[in-house]
């Protein structure tokens, strides 16, 4: 991994006792959730569900990935969909590689860019851009869907194929575009989110 996504997510470790309690109960649901895909020898898939799949849906995909690769685990799917495609928002593909993520894109002047996303030199680039939770690439089947907005939470109490379902909201950061807070609170919510998801993947218990 690139050394400076490997030192963030050493930093990210350090800030594990500071996730309240409450949310730890819920990311220890989805890390044995995890733990059962592969102890069963199934390739476990994850999507996380926020409304515009723009930015926290997207940060939270990435950071489930990478942080597979830093605890070496078995092979782990993850996707992110909305209720709704827009675009993986310039503001969250900028904290992202604020992170040590590098992520490219042919066009970014595209109404929904396909950005290439990597964490360390030996992967296939991940495609990342904006699409509905219920259309392809994203899985219709044997799936954890994760809410990370409460609207996206409101809006599909019931999401089909799935067989975990976990609300697990974060503010949204676009409260704070276009203001002298916003790459502030976009880091912060990057930050937060990666914690968690290295948290999950750190809880992950290969028989």
């Amino acid at each position: 991994m690139y050394k400076k996504i490997v030192d963030y997510c050493q930093q990210l470790e350090s800030g594990f006792d500071s996730i309240p309690e409450e949310r730890k109960e819920k990311l220890n649901s989805l890390s044995a959730y995890i733990s059962s895909k592969l102890n069963e020898d199934k390739t476990p898939k994850l999507i996380v569900i926020c409304t515009h799949n723009s930015r926290r849906s997207h940060m939270g995909q990435l950071w489930l990935a990478a942080a597979a690769d830093y605890y070496h685990l078995p092979e782990i799917r993850t996707f992110s969909g909305g209720t709704e495609a827009t675009a993986f928002h310039p503001n969250a593909v900028h904290a992202v590689r604020r992170a040590g993520f590098k992520v490219e894109t042919d066009d970014s002047e595209a109404s929904n860019p396909v950005y290439h996303v990597s964490w360390k030199e030996s992967m296939e680039p991940y495609q990342a851009f904006s699409t509905r939770f219920d259309e392809a690439p994203n899985p219709t089947k044997e799936f954890a869907a994760i809410m990370v907005c409460s609207e996206a939470d409101e809006a599909c109490p019931f999401v089909p194929g799935t067989d975990f379902r976990l609300s697990l909201p974060f503010d949204d950061p676009k409260a704070f575009d276009n203001t002298a807070l916003q790459d502030t609170k976009y880091d912060e919510r990057c930050k937060q989110i990666g914690t968690e998801m290295l948290y999950v993947m750190s809880k992950v218990d290969t028989e």
